[in-house]
């Protein structure tokens, strides 16, 4: 958890600009900004680049202070809690987006036993050996950013085989009335803006889906 000092100092940073990119900043200016001596935000900004929420460069007319994509996570985690306090009943999100073709790699991993146990008993389904890959649209980007606290499920890693296999995390949803969850493996080699969807059917049959079809996903967080 990010301590609430570290949080406010990286908003302000933020809100000076620093997720655009790297920006002017003194520990003078930034402890002016937060009401705080120069040499306690010189601790802070030492205590955020420790956790990767900043990367930090001097050059000859002084430091420069950027944020990470770490730290716009941390940010936008916080977002999601405010809209939960102040919005309780907005907990349906969709994310539209088209269909594309995986790597393989979802029909592999989900055709392993211990997966698919995991995924089943939390999921109520035993998962088709294969996933829907979707690629998001730009604005699912950001609603699928805001999820990060919509009641995803932790599936642990294990070893089978003298092989390590890694932890992922599920959080069910509906594709047209079909029962499904979108996965996120800890080993991942997807960009931020394709999912990855398993059902207890094949969804490309069932669904009828092809390639460049545009579909709607639907999380609902209780």
């Amino acid at each position: 958890m990010v301590e609430a000092e570290d949080l406010q100092s990286l908003k302000t940073i933020a809100l000076l600009g620093g997720c655009r990119g790297p920006i002017w900043l003194s520990s003078q200016s930034l402890g002016n900004e937060l009401g705080i001596s120069p040499q306690t935000a010189s601790r802070r900004l030492i205590a955020l680049e420790r956790q990767q929420f900043v990367v930090r460069t001097m050059k000859p007319d002084g430091q420069y202070v950027a944020v990470t994509r770490e730290g716009e996570q941390a940010l936008k985690r916080e977002y999601a809690d405010y809209v939960r306090i102040f919005n309780p009943d907005q907990r349906r999100y969709t994310l539209t987006g088209t269909v594309i073709s995986g790597l393989g790699e979802g029909r592999y991993y989900m055709s392993i036993p211990h997966y698919k146990e995991q995924f089943g008993g939390c999921l109520g389904f035993e998962p088709f050996p294969g996933t829907l890959n979707i690629r998001l649209d730009a604005a699912s980007i950001v609603v699928r950013n805001q999820l990060d606290h919509a009641g995803w499920i932790e599936i642990p890693g294990f070893t089978a085989d003298e092989r390590t296999f890694g932890g992922a995390r599920v959080i069910p949803c509906r594709i047209r009335g079909q029962r499904c969850a979108i996965v996120e493996p800890s080993r991942t080699h997807y960009p931020e803006d394709t999912i990855e969807v398993i059902a207890g059917c094949e969804l490309r049959k069932a669904l009828n889906l092809n390639d460049n079809d545009t579909i709607e996903v639907e999380i609902t967080h209780d």
